[in-house]
Parts: structure tokens; sequence; C-alpha cells
């Protein structure tokens, strides 16, 4: 069976974000009487999301089969994790997603608790642009990390030639692409540069969003891929599912055990098969797995324990939580065709007993 392409996915997603702002009153997150916080609680029949541009693909497909069996319409905004948290936070959406879980700050703007439910895991690749060079690139953990530091600047640095033997890297100037916006998919790619160089560590630290030593900012998944397109000499991070849906090479990565390893549902799916605590808030950057790829990570959808708020009707609160749950199971068979690693048994059973603590007016909505 053949998916739909990138493209596709976002024209699917941007005809169904317009039905449903059309439904929920024009999107404005605010109705007649001037509530400002009534965007979520409008027309039962639509949901609001918004946050990470990694999930962007594969919820685009989700929402589009949900809303044909279902008939429930999903307006979901890919303006990056960080933005997704502010929304949630702020009560305009029913939902946030995240590539990384509510830190300490975020969790203190809550007024009630939020539930992590995780809901896909994937890979952040490493993407660029060298005209001349047809083959794969390797990078070593302290290369790539000396990279993004700025200490290595051009692409012929010894410190590259010594894991791309027989490669002809160019002397050519290297730039470096980042997110602007606050995003999950930098804090897995910064977790990841913490855990394995001091040095990134100390001067630049982890987080969904950093002070870069160097480089050019663009605005979620779509605009660093177009920043690597546009700039010759080029390298930045994105999620894999753009790298491969826009033709655009990516490197292999030297894992923990020394091995590089080509980012691929199977190294994601060994990078995942880990222990998942109780609230699924896990890491799963520089894995121990000898083929586990080592920068990927989980990303969840947030939402509110509690659902009663704003004035919103159990129906819609039960319409959410039945979304979700079809979305760990059901859903999931679209992950593969979209370069997205399914759950695994013990995520999805996390993600169920999560999903079973939301409450409408202190009673549980799944029995």
């Amino acid at each position: 069976m053949k998916f739909l392409n990138l493209k596709s996915t976002l024209a699917i997603a941007a005809l169904f974000g317009s039905m449903a702002l059309t439904s929920c009153g024009g999107g404005s997150g605010s109705d007649k009487k001037g509530d400002s916080t009534a965007t979520a609680s409008g027309d039962d029949n639509s949901l609001i999301g918004a946050g990470s541009s990694f999930d962007n693909p594969l919820f685009s497909k989700m929402f589009y089969d949900y809303n044909s069996s279902n008939g429930l319409k999903v307006d979901y905004q890919s303006v990056g994790s960080g933005a997704g948290i502010a929304q949630l936070t702020s009560r305009t959406v029913d939902f946030g997603a995240s590539d990384a879980p509510m830190n300490g700050k975020q969790d203190s703007a809550v007024t009630s608790p939020v539930l992590h439910i995780p809901i896909t895991a994937g890979a952040v690749v490493l993407s660029y642009n060298l005209a001349g060079v047809k083959d794969t690139l390797k990078f070593a953990p302290t290369v790539l990390a000396d990279i993004f530091l700025g200490k290595i600047t051009k692409w012929n640095d010894p410190k590259i030639a010594a894991d791309n033997k027989g490669v002809a890297l160019p002397d050519q100037a290297i730039t470096i692409a980042h997110r602007a916006d606050g995003s999950g998919t930098t804090s897995i790619f910064t977790s990841y540069l913490s855990k394995v160089s001091e040095d990134w560590n100390t001067k630049v630290g982890k987080g969904t969003s950093v002070n870069w030593p160097v480089g050019l900012g663009g605005k979620g998944n779509d605009g660093v891929s177009s920043l690597i397109k546009q700039t010759p000499g080029a390298i930045g991070y994105i999620e894999l599912a753009y790298a491969i849906q826009n033709n655009m090479p990516y490197a292999k990565i030297q894992n923990k055990a020394g091995v590089f390893i080509t980012p691929t549902i199977a190294s994601v799916t060994a990078a995942a098969n880990i222990t998942i605590p109780a609230d699924s808030k896990v890491s799963l950057t520089n894995t121990d797995a000898k083929d586990g790829y080592p920068i990927a990570g989980f990303s969840w959808v947030l939402i509110y324990k509690e659902q009663k708020y704003n004035n919103r009707s159990a129906d819609r609160a039960t319409k959410l939580l039945k979304l979700l749950s079809w979305m760990i199971h059901d859903g999931q068979k679209f992950s593969g065709a979209l370069y997205y690693a399914p759950l695994s048994p013990a995520a999805v059973s996390t993600g169920d007993a999560i999903l079973k603590s939301a409450t409408y007016d202190g009673k549980p909505i799944l029995q």
C-alpha cells in the first residue's frame, strides 16, 4: 500500500486545518463573548492541537484517516514543541505535542497536572549540502560536537576526513543550520551533544532552545530543511521523514558501541527498546544498544489530566481520549511508511495506563 508523500500530507493537513478552524469559529482564539480561551471549547466535532513539526507528517496521515472513519476533524498546527506547550499552557488547544517532556519551568506555569502520552519515536538526522560528494558521510560524536561549536569550520578538516577515508571532501566552509524556534527536535539533538561532549555541555547545554555558537536559524523542520537545500556547504539537523521525502542526504553517526549507524526504523526501534517509566518521560539519546541509532527520541502528546476546563463538555473530552487511544494503537500502522518507529508494546502499555488516568470532573474518562 502506498502512502501520501510529504507534500500531499501537508496539503491534507492544511485542508483539514482550514475546515477545523471554520467549524471552531475561525481559530482566532476568541468566541463572540470575547473569551480568549474559547478556541479549544467550541464545536465538539473538531479538536485543535499544536506543537511538534517532527510529528507533522505522521499526524497528517493519522488525522486524515481518523476523520474518514470517525468524522472527527483535527486541526494540527505545526508550530514547534515550545509553541505547542505554550498554547496548551494558555488552554487554547485541546492537546500539545512535544519531542521533549515539559521541564520544571514549564510545569510550574500550568495550573493543573499535564499527562505525557508517548505517541511515536523517530530519528533526528544530520543532513548536508555538498554537491560533489556522493558518499554517505560519517560523523564521530566529538567531531559532530566540534562542528556545531564552530571549532571545525571546513569540510576537508582532518577530523572529518579521518572517518571518511576515500571521500573527496571539498575545501569549503561549513554553514550550520539550526532551529530558530523552541523545538523538541533541538532538545533531542542537544541532549545527545551534551552526553557525548563535555565541551558542548559546559558551553551550550541542552534544551528546546539554546544559544547557538554559530549558524543560521530556520523555523520548524521544514525551515531547517530549506536552509540546508539552499545553502552550499550547509549541515543541519532535521527529522528523518523530512530528509527522505525531500531526497536529502543524511549521515551515519557513530554510537556508544563505536558502530557507525544509519538512521532507520530498525535502528530507532533498537534505541527505544528500554524500560519505560510510569510517566513515560525518558531519553533515548546515546543509546547503549549496539545496533541503535544514537540521536533518537520519543514524541509525546500532552493533555491536561483533568479535562473539565474552559466549559469543555464531557463529549469533547471523550472524543479526545478516544482519538489518542486510537493513535497509540491502530494509528501506529502508518508509522513505518512515514519513517517513524512504531511504539513498543511497553510504550503502548504505558500510554494506555496514562490515558486511563485522565478524568472529567474527577471521574475516569476511559474505562
